[in-house]
């Protein structure tokens, strides 16, 4: 397994995530990314991200920016396919990708998984993926039917990651991993397979850090199985987002009410120390034990210079024992 560095750029807003975005705008995403960091460029990307868009517009920001395939690591989640649009919009996900031509099915399996693999190479138009993993294995177990389809589906899963560590073994990739946001999920795999490393999403944040998933963190360092922290802003609500782990967020329902209770409370607490609630979030999801980057996606190449300055950015410890007592975070796990 490669080093990682700190931060990993997702490439999710390169799909039309939420806004449909520029190519020009997409390649001054890549520039800067390339512009700013002081070491190795990992971007993180997905079958799924519009539908392949993403993989799409990075292969073409890197061709025009004449970046070498040696200068970046590409991480593809595979298990989404590339599919004719047949509908007003697509299938998978209504309404949160924006201006899309495709729509996307999922398929996990020995040879559906290498299929997803041969896509993703072909969207990128000559640039090698190095990191792979099974996307969403969650979602394809939750749609059983049935006792029976699920231990089918379970199959499916093992038989995707044969294909990938079968990837491995022949030298096209580096490594293999998982991307899920049911961190149970996760647990469930890692103990039948043997991973590289393993992404969790919308799991482990500042609003949201349960202690069984602390504790299998845990167990996952003592493994040596890095682990990298994503969409660690509850699809963007940390930050004063509509949508919570990408779903709109109801301000007369029960649940919405909760919500905006707690950023209301969690921005005057940053507020009061001057401190971004960006720099607060990052720093508390790179904190937590096995966790060796994270993962974060912007819509705007200003935005990468400050997200690779808050990541070193001193918070006082006042601030995490604010949190705590006023009931933000668990007292546990000041940083």
């Amino acid at each position: 397994m490669q080093s990682l560095p700190k931060i990993i750029f997702g490439t999710s807003s390169l799909g039309n995530l939420y806004k449909t975005l520029e190519h020009q705008e997409k390649t001054a995403i890549i520039k800067s990314i390339f512009k700013y960091s002081n070491g190795p460029v990992v971007l993180d990307s997905a079958g799924k991200y519009g539908a392949g868009l993403a993989l799409e517009s990075i292969g073409d920001a890197l061709r025009e920016l004449n970046i070498k395939p040696g200068q970046v690591t590409i991480s593809n989640k595979l298990g989404w396919l590339r599919t004719k649009l047949s509908t007003p919009e697509p299938t998978f996900e209504p309404g949160v990708w924006k201006g899309l031509k495709y729509d996307a099915i999922q398929k996990i399996s020995y040879l559906g998984i290498l299929e997803c693999f041969e896509q993703g190479l072909d969207l990128l138009g000559g640039y090698m993926t190095q990191m792979v993993s099974v996307h969403d294995p969650d979602e394809y177990l939750a749609s059983a039917t049935s006792t029976e389809e699920q231990a089918e589906r379970y199959q499916d899963i093992k038989d995707a990651y044969r294909a990938l560590f079968d990837l491995k073994a022949a030298g096209k990739v580096k490594s293999v991993g998982i991307g899920a946001k049911d961190w149970k999920c996760v647990r469930n795999i890692t103990r039948d397979i043997k991973l590289d490393w393993v992404m969790i999403a919308n799991s482990m944040t500042l609003h949201s850090h349960p202690k069984e998933l602390i504790q299998f963190m845990e167990v996952l360092k003592r493994e040596q199985i890095p682990v990298i922290n994503s969409a660690i802003f509850n699809g963007g609500f940390l930050l004063g987002g509509d949508f919570y782990n990408y779903k709109f967020v109801k301000p007369e329902d029960d649940q919405g009410k909760e919500l905006l209770s707690w950023r209301e409370r969690f921005f005057n607490i940053c507020k009061l120390y001057g401190i971004q609630p960006v720099a607060a979030c990052m720093r508390f999801a790179l904190s937590v034990p096995g966790t060796h980057a994270i993962a974060l996606g912007t819509s705007s190449p200003d935005k990468v210079r400050l997200n690779l300055e808050y990541i070193d950015q001193n918070i006082p410890e006042s601030f995490w024992n604010d949190l705590a007592l006023n009931q933000l975070i668990s007292s546990k796990l000041l940083i």
